[in-house]
């Protein structure tokens, strides 16, 4: 049997999936061939499936290195519901439960095992390892082991040593977030041998952003939350105190809010913790020490605020939202009174090359939250992926772009003081002083150095000092201007700077943003009968109250909503629920299915549209190099057979080569690849398939033999074509 059938029949049997997401199939594949495999996943992207599944299908022990205690626990008890053989091994045990699992290890009943950096590098626990037929070690978080990255963990960095104690054995090192700087030290310091790299689009289609200006914060705060009866949300907060301020003021205006930040007991974070695991608490006002591997799908805000230290730390933040695909929302309560607060704590740092790396990403995130161009845009910017040049659709500058207007007289004023200031004093000044010197402040500093006398003192009279700090920014951003990073940051211009300057250049500015006061609205969701919704979300927490795990283990809120729009009546239509594996069809399928069928006794089914998104759409994949390496013999002339032969591959992964260079936009000649038959015979199946339900799986169930899986991607990949 070809893989690509192997591990779609797990995909679906395990975890009731039809299909996978991008590059997991390929990831998958490289780790069953024994390869060093670095993954970049977007969060909610299927990072574990990568290292989980191939667990699945062949003999031995996969390591999974952790660096929280909760995201391991979380992970074991979702893996154990789906009837997988899953274990971890940290401080949280009873000395009699951890001597259980570790008998339980030698003897071999165990497929993954979650373990701490610090724990896996003991050498008793390394001499043991060696003794459990480990065919994987897959390190998660593995930004973790860079200095360059915006979690860096001390402890993760002795894993280098993992290469000399198990050479033969396969590294896969997973992350959410890095750039490529970050990514190159990840590859050296674990020591990755030839590792086929996979970067996903760091695109989450189904989150919006939107950046408010800060005003009477908490009243924002709570105007948000109110406006989302029942949904759960994250509230970053830069100190403690505001993160305990915030939660008990939330829980005195009814609204069931928890703190999370290192000042708690271990007791209390992880009270806390499991609470909005388990829809107890509604919100969570955190550090940022909260959040790394939290596995809650069904989070849909997340706000910030305060203003993030850096994009990547930002970008990582909003990702806990919308994990189970749908619509959610990320909002950032932004001033420039932050600024100077984040400016304070980088003053702090005891290196002057640290200080110098935090002011550059403090700018970074200064310049997105200001910017008027699509946010979406300049977060994929930012990690070397480009956004094509239309609206996203899902961020505020998008969905109401920022008015502008002709700022060429202002920008004129400003230039000319920056030139005129250092050319009096023969070195550059910082931002502030420049708008001192622009609007005629009587400064100690202004007549220090005689500035009152340059023509441009008092010029820029006509508006407020926050204006022109808001002009200036911006002039900064549109590259008129360079900023350094020095503890005194000093402003001068560039040589665009220069030109505009000289050639009276037209400069179009941004009007700065006003306090919204619009009605808020709830994030969208699945269309589907909302009193069933209600009633299955019911009989899932029983389930999950009986179990004492949280209710997203039994199912997610997709799969709920799923059941509640399609209404599926039997066994063989639940399965095709979302999520609906062959242990929790067996565990849930009565139940779950009598309640729909109680319900309907009642009410009448409700009709939806015929098709319903969980986000918007994701833009085109792009084409690696395999894909291209496909692309090049097809147009030669080679068929998919002979493809296969030359390259060592299976025709299935040809064709799934193909299916993606479609979706990627490429134009292919499809009379060459499938015969008249195939495509009648995919065709036929297809209009057969309820709606809703034509996925690989599905329709090679009903095909049997006669058709391939890569044939049948190919053929709904033209078909989306055209």
């Amino acid at each position: 049997m070809e893989p690509a059938p192997i591990l779609l029949d797990t995909l679906k049997q395990t975890f009731g999936f039809a299909s996978f997401r991008p590059l997991q199939e390929e990831i998958i594949l490289d780790a069953l061939a024994g390869r060093d495999v670095f993954a970049l996943l977007p969060t909610g992207g299927g990072k574990s499936l990568c290292f989980q599944l191939p667990a699945l299908v062949r003999e031995g022990l996969t390591v999974v290195v952790s660096p929280l205690i909760s995201l391991m626990k979380d992970q074991v008890d979702a893996l154990l519901a789906s009837g997988v053989a899953a274990t971890f091994l940290n401080s949280s045990l009873a000395a009699g439960e951890g001597r259980t699992r570790l008998r339980g290890l030698h003897q071999g009943e165990y497929r993954l095992l979650y373990v701490a950096p610090e724990r896996l590098m003991l050498s008793g626990f390394l001499e043991d390892l060696k003794k459990w037929n480990v065919k994987l070690i897959a390190i998660d978080e593995a930004h973790c082991v860079s200095e360059w990255g915006h979690d860096f963990r001390p402890e993760y960095r002795q894993l280098a040593e993992l290469r000399d104690h198990f050479p033969n054995v396969p590294l896969m090192a997973l992350t959410a977030t890095a750039t490529e700087r970050v990514r190159e030290d990840i590859t050296v310091q674990l020591g990755l041998r030839d590792a086929r790299c996979y970067v996903a689009s760091f695109n989450r289609p189904n989150l919006s952003y939107r950046v408010l200006p800060k005003s009477k914060p908490y009243d924002q705060v709570l105007s948000f939350v109110r406006g989302r009866k029942s949904e759960s949300g994250i509230v970053y907060c830069q100190s403690r105190k505001a993160a305990e301020s915030v939660a008990e003021r939330l829980n005195e205006d009814g609204i069931i809010a928890a703190p999370y930040h290192a000042g708690l007991t271990a007791e209390e974070r992880g009270r806390n913790q499991e609470q909005f695991l388990r829809d107890e608490v509604r919100v969570v006002c955190a550090t940022i020490a909260f959040g790394m591997g939290i596995n809650k799908p069904n989070v849909r805000f997340v706000i910030h605020y305060d203003l993030p230290k850096n994009i990547e730390g930002y970008y990582q933040e909003t990702g806990r939202a919308g994990r189970d695909g749908l619509p959610s929302e990320c909002v950032l309560l932004f001033s420039a009174g932050d600024v100077v607060k984040q400016n304070a704590f980088i003053d702090e740092k005891p290196s002057a090359q640290e200080q110098q790396i935090a002011r550059e990403q403090l700018q970074q995130m200064v310049h997105y939250a200001e910017a008027s161009a699509c946010r979406r845009a300049s977060l994929l910017h930012y990690f070397g992926e480009e956004w094509p040049t239309v609206p996203c659709g899902g961020c505020d500058n998008c969905l109401a772009p920022r008015e502008t207007f002709d700022g060429t007289l202002a920008t004129q004023k400003f230039l000319s003081c920056v030139f005129r200031v250092k050319q009096k004093a023969g070195f550059s000044f910082g931002l502030n002083h420049i708008v001192e010197v622009l609007t005629g402040a009587d400064t100690e500093n202004v007549r220090k150095w005689r500035h009152h006398e340059v023509s441009t003192y008092g010029i820029g009279k006509e508006m407020k000092r926050p204006e022109w700090q808001a002009i200036a920014r911006e002039l900064v951003r549109l590259g008129l201007l360079r900023q350094s990073t020095a503890k005194f940051t000093t402003v001068e211009l560039t040589q665009i700077g220069f030109d505009a300057l000289r050639d009276r250049r037209q400069i179009m500015l941004t009007k700065p943003v006003v306090i919204e006061t619009r009605k808020e609205h709830r994030a969208g969701e699945i269309e589907c009968d909302e009193m069933l919704f209600e009633r299955l979300r019911a009989l899932r927490r029983t389930f999950a109250d009986e179990r004492d795990v949280p209710a997203y283990i039994i199912f997610s809120d997709v799969a709920l909503r799923e059941m509640a729009r399609n209404y599926p009546a039997n066994e063989r239509e639940f399965s095709r629920i979302s999520g609906v594996g062959k242990q929790k069809q067996q565990e849930f399928s009565g139940p779950f299915l009598e309640a729909i069928a109680d319900h309907l006794r009642n009410h009448p089914k409700q009709i939806f549209a015929e098709s319903f998104t969980v986000a918007a759409p994701a833009p085109r994949p792009r084409v690696n190099d395999t894909i291209r390496e496909t692309l090049k013999l097809v147009r030669a002339g080679k068929s998919v057979e002979q493809i296969a032969r030359e390259r060592s591959l299976v025709p299935s992964t040809i064709y799934t080569h193909l299916a993606s260079a479609i979706e990627a936009g490429e134009s292919i000649d499809a009379r060459s690849l499938l015969s008249n038959e195939q495509e009648r015979l995919i065709e036929a199946a297809l209009v057969k398939m309820p709606a809703g339900t034509a996925g690989l799986a599905a329709v090679k169930e009903l095909l049997g033999d006669a058709v391939d899986y890569g044939q049948i991607r190919l053929h709904l990949a033209l078909r989306r074509a055209h």
